[in-house]
């Protein structure tokens, strides 16, 4: 009767030793987080679909972007990754629109596309890359459909 006591005492030590630390380790792997490096999480993709607001009508995919103006097209060839702050940076190509006959690519350029995103509503600048100049600044909502009046 006394080894069969002795086996039921440590079993339940094992099992409480075994509760703690369970109970500790989401704990402990929290704070490690917390001094840990930074997680990849912290960048995250701005949401796919339409997107749109005065004058610009934007359809975002998870490769990128195709953008309509009143007076021009564009792509954004790339993935809109934001930062932390909702913040992004990408490259692509801006093809300006004109009424009458259209002239070759030649008058397409290379183009970044500069913006931030709060919920369903993002700021949008487009710098031609061979002026260093804004062509433009949007404000877009998540969803809106704008009504454009082209060039052509």
């Amino acid at each position: 009767m006394n080894s069969s006591s002795g086996w039921s005492s440590q079993w339940r030590s094992n099992v409480l030793v075994i509760a703690l630390l369970a109970a500790w380790t989401p704990v402990v792997r929290n704070r490690a987080r917390a001094y840990g490096p930074p997680q990849a999480a912290s960048s995250r993709q701005v949401a796919s679909g339409l997107w749109g607001g005065d004058h610009v009508r934007m359809m975002i995919s998870r490769t990128g972007a195709r953008l309509e103006y009143d007076c021009a097209d564009s792509t954004i060839d790339q993935p809109i990754i934001l930062d932390a702050k909702g913040k992004f940076s990408a490259k692509g190509s801006y093809t300006p629109d004109r009424g009458g006959p259209r002239r070759s690519a030649a008058a397409a350029g290379r183009a970044r596309y500069v913006g931030e995103v709060s919920a369903d509503a993002m700021k949008l600048t487009v710098i031609l890359e061979s002026t260093k100049e804004p062509v433009g600044v949007f404000t877009l909502r998540r969803g809106e459909d704008p009504l454009l009046t082209k060039c052509r």
